[in-house]
């Protein structure tokens, strides 16, 4: 516990040195240094929940009431800067965002999940040239995130009383984007901040590449934690996964043999990741050699992995990774060139808009003639026997998706993050434990040792990348971009005929799942599979109080958007209670009506997402407000409104229509999008 309080010391010292003037916590109450709530015991058992939180990105140079305005970052002059962030802007989250957030979830999630996934970048965003990132503020608000996990979600302060699982982001190192491969100074340190989350056995594992796993219900569950870095596309540091001296062919060759030892133990697994496998017709998150490999290994273990889980793009989405695009003859040299997608401050809502409507346009290419008859059926394509075995009977109406069950895809899911580019958010995950009352619990087993004391003053010296490594890095940079300028695709059929067999002699091809199994638990209901989430989120601008509500609206309702250039409405601080409130549930969710959250529920969904007309207009009448009955901004209440009013407003109403649609984009920017803006998006 020493180190952890030097560590918090050293922090203090970091931002109250040289940069007292512009530090929150020198001026600012409410911008203080994380503090751990209060331990207390309960009892645990096994609750079928888990949480999946992502993307804090803590500024220890946040300042309250100052300015949103790009560059400046919430650090200075005046604003309208929130007490607990400024939303739907570029500005990080304050100290006092991450401890309300922690608080939360003490008090309301804690005692309900199995554990804890956490899915990178605990840094801020390298956004204010008047205070650049250094290595020793981004590893001392990385070691305060690992405390403070340590802290919420333990009892006593020694022993965690569920397993966390952390993995890196793109901006937890610097430079941002740049990992090199391990071992490296980041793998080392990092497994001194990790110490309490990664099992001893897979020390070894993350010192060298960055990734581990860890049995989070001993003998059945395992969540493996990604080190995406190596599969990311703006990462110059690396080359893609074809090359057998590139470190992403050693992690996914590493992951199948996991995943493998996992089958042959009778266990499953959920894998965790900060950048997801994103890939549309003009942009694409992962090098394509990656996404090659991890989708065929997604099909090959589809009896072992239940989900997958990212975070990185702020936006609340899905993504259906289809199986037939496979080609593992592919080479580095072969592949045809996409925009790499954009993060954080640099993704403005309207590049993510063209992003949602690029999938939107992916999903219209769905086998409609196996999905239409399915519209409105249960969450398989067919009733299961008894024993979950698959059936003959009508395989062919089944084979464009691949079998009654859909698996000819795999599915990824990514929440949106705490950092308000829109509003925090939390996503808590339900699984099926049915048999599973009795099975053993993980525990803690940390002896109380703990690791050296990050030697920050000698960071800098440590230079691992020699003259010659960075010639050579930059050599694979240039030739990179000359491959993406040569490759481009011109047509559909690209160029020339491709090789029959894979480039490398050495690649693997995993089995498929033994013959005759039962589907896996992402494709049918059975232990382990995700039944649904409920998504959390904390409505700052009514929080915060700062920013006046428009007369016309109640202010619990209104979040708007750039507020850059106004004054806040107090000069002191007058904020209401933090609190996060559900903003929605898939199981009660009446517009996407997901059974469950199998392959197959998401694959309708999205088939009927891309339809021009809303599939589900006119139906279940009686259940609830339909979503195309909300009122629109503006709308007349007056029943003796002027007839051409109420004709002019129908009107309104029948350009969207698919409000299935609607929805989906009012969830991926959380709500703080304003609904005639939405409007135009669909």
């Amino acid at each position: 516990m020493a180190s952890s309080l030097a560590l918090w010391a050293q922090l203090l010292l970091l931002v109250l040195g040289p940069v007292a003037s512009a530090s929150p916590v020198a001026v600012d109450s409410a911008q203080q240094a994380l503090q751990p709530p209060e331990p207390q015991f309960r009892p645990r058992k096994l609750n079928g929940k888990f949480l999946h939180i992502t993307d804090f990105h803590p500024d220890p140079f946040y300042k309250v009431h100052s300015s949103t305005k790009s560059g400046i970052a919430c650090h200075r002059r005046t604003g309208v800067a929130g007490t607990y962030g400024a939303e739907t802007t570029r500005c990080d989250s304050p100290f006092a965002l991450v401890n309300a957030t922690f608080d939360w979830l003490a008090e309301n999630i804690k005692d309900d999940i199995d554990f804890v996934v956490w899915t990178g970048d605990s840094a801020r965003h390298d956004s204010d040239e008047k205070h650049p990132r250094t290595a020793a503020e981004v590893l001392d608000t990385n070691q305060m995130m690992a405390d403070k996990f340590i802290e919420t979600f333990s009892s006593d302060q020694q022993s965690l009383d569920v397993p966390v699982i952390p993995t890196l982001g793109n901006n937890d190192f610097l430079p941002h984007n740049i990992f090199y491969p391990g071992p490296n100074k980041w793998t080392r340190k990092f497994s001194e901040i990790w110490h309490r989350f990664i099992p001893e056995v897979q020390r070894h594992s993350f010192t060298h590449g960055g990734w581990f796993w860890v049995e989070v219900i001993p003998d059945q569950l395992a969540v493996f934690s990604l080190n995406t870095m190596y599969f990311f596309d703006r990462n110059a540091g690396v080359d893609g996964c074809a090359n057998p001296s590139e470190p992403g062919y050693e992690h996914m060759d590493w992951l199948r043999v996991q995943l493998q030892l996992l089958r042959e133990r009778g266990m499953k697994a959920i894998l965790i990741g900060h950048v997801p496998p994103a890939r549309t017709s003009g942009k694409q998150n992962w090098d394509e050699t990656c996404w090659q490999k991890y989708t065929l290994w997604m099909r090959k273990y589809r009896d072992v992995v239940i989900g997958s889980i990212y975070g990185h793009m702020n936006i609340d989405h899905f993504l259906l990774q289809d199986t037939k695009k496979i080609d593992i003859t592919l080479g580095a040299g072969e592949l045809s060139a996409r925009d790499a997608l954009e993060e954080g401050t640099e993704f403005s809502t309207l590049s993510r808009e063209d992003y949602l409507q690029e999938l939107r346009e992916e999903w219209s290419d769905l086998p409609g003639s196996a999905l239409k008859p399915l519209i409105g059926s249960g969450a398989g394509a067919a009733e299961a026997d008894a024993s979950g075995k698959k059936r003959k009977k009508k395989k062919d109406k089944y084979t464009k998706i691949g079998g009654e069950y859909a698996e000819r895809y795999a599915l990824s899911l990514v929440s949106p993050s705490i950092v308000p580019n829109y509003f925090p958010t939390v996503r808590v995950i339900e699984y099926n434990i049915t048999g599973l009352e009795d099975a053993a619990l993980w525990t803690d087993s940390f002896d109380g040792a703990e690791p050296a004391i990050l030697d920050l003053d000698n960071w800098e010296d440590e230079e691992e990348d020699s003259s010659e490594d960075q010639l050579q890095e930059l050599k694979r940079h240039i030739g990179a971009e000359g491959k993406k300028g040569k490759n481009k695709k011109k047509g559909k059929k690209g160029k020339g005929k491709k090789p029959k067999k894979p480039k490398d002699p050495n690649f693997v091809v995993p089995k498929d799942p033994p013959k005759g199994s039962t589907p896996g638990p992402a494709y049918y209901p059975q232990p382990f599979t995700f039944t649904g989430y409920t998504q959390y989120f904390a409505n700052l601008t009514y929080i915060n109080n700062d920013i006046s509500a428009p007369p016309d609206l109640a202010e619990s309702r209104w979040r708007d958007r750039d507020h850059s250039d106004e004054e806040p409405k107090h000069s002191a601080l007058k904020p209401r209670e933090f609190k996060f409130e559900v903003e929605y549930s898939t199981f009660d969710d009446e517009v996407y009506k997901l059974e469950d959250m199998t392959v197959m529920s998401y694959l309708k969904l999205a088939y009927k997402m891309s339809l021009e007309e809303d599939p589900d207009k006119g139906k279940d009448k009686g259940k609830g407000k339909a979503l195309e009955e909300e009122d629109e901004p503006g709308a007349a209440d007056d029943e003796d409104e002027d007839v051409a009013d109420v004709e002019s407003q129908k009107k309104k109403k029948k350009k969207v229509k698919n409000q299935i649609w609607l929805h989906f984009l009012r969830n991926a920017f959380v709500r703080t999008v304003p609904e005639d803006e939405l409007r135009k998006m669909a």
